[in-house]
């Protein structure tokens, strides 16, 4: 099993005009029993007009903010995470390191079987016995290209524009009954992400990428919950449900987190 990982606004106020051919008491008396709806119509206009006037920047810079702020994000240098995968029933303990901008490795223990996936600058290589890749195994260059975004910490969204990637805000959608904010986002590989916040606390709740592979369009479906603060004060998902395929669903739990903690480069080296 291979792993993958504005609109504008502008209301137009039309005038309310009164009759002007009967008593003044009359027309302030109807404009008084008036009153209360045009109060409600015109909060209504005006929280229209808050939440169509937000852009994208806005969503992501209070995203940025939410999981730690820009400046802890940009200090950020390596991340080690253990979690539990469940898979069909079965569980499997795994290891991340993350080297900034240069090494990304998995190493997944599934019933004492070890599945490794290692992404570096320069390349990619795998061991999966499940698959019948018991020796390190050299990835396709276009494999490799296309999972080279998990060695960038801060993500696609984190200053997207200097990464080359466009960003647009996208309406709306309903994610586990919150209606979560939607924004799309086209990397300079050409990976689609769309991404889906939580209005209420700006987490990320949910995110879909769509890729071409060998002529196959990929589609990877993640979705978050349990949010935590690190000791390093960066905020992230503990619980995460990974779809990967039709009928193929992962659920990760993360048990530990650290935060640029020492990682010896040579894990990123393909065993000879």
């Amino acid at each position: 099993m291979k792993e993958w990982q504005l609109y504008s606004y502008t209301p137009k106020f039309e005038r309310l005009i009164l009759p002007l051919n009967g008593p003044i008491s009359i027309i302030k008396k109807k404009a008084m029993r008036f009153l209360p709806v045009t109060t409600v119509v015109a909060a209504t206009l005006l929280t229209g007009i808050m939440v169509h006037a937000q852009t994208a920047d806005d969503v992501i810079n209070k995203y940025i903010d939410a999981i730690g702020g820009k400046d802890k994000i940009a200090a950020i240098k390596s991340v080690y995470i253990e979690a539990d995968v469940d898979f069909m029933g079965n569980t499997a303990s795994s290891k991340t390191y993350v080297l900034n901008g240069k090494g990304f490795r998995s190493d997944i223990d599934f019933g004492g079987q070890a599945i490794v996936q290692c992404i570096t600058d320069k390349g990619g290589w795998a061991i999966n016995p499940l698959a019948g890749q018991s020796a390190a195994t050299a990835m396709p260059d276009e494999q490799v290209k296309m999972s080279q975004g998990q060695l960038d910490i801060g993500g696609p969204l984190f200053n997207y524009a200097a990464k080359g990637n466009k960003v647009e805000l996208a309406g709306s959608e309903s994610v586990n009954n919150v209606n979560a904010i939607k924004l799309k986002l086209v990397s300079k590989e050409g990976v689609e992400f769309s991404y889906y916040f939580d209005p209420a606390t700006y987490y990320l709740v949910k995110t879909v990428a769509k890729a071409s592979m060998g002529g196959q369009d990929i589609e990877t479906v993640s979705v978050f919950s349990n949010y935590k603060k690190t000791d390093y004060g960066y905020v992230v998902a503990n619980n995460t449900e990974l779809t990967v395929g039709p009928g193929i669903t992962l659920n990760m739990t993360t048990k530990k987190v650290d935060v640029n903690k020492d990682i010896d480069t040579k894990i990123f080296e393909m065993p000879k």
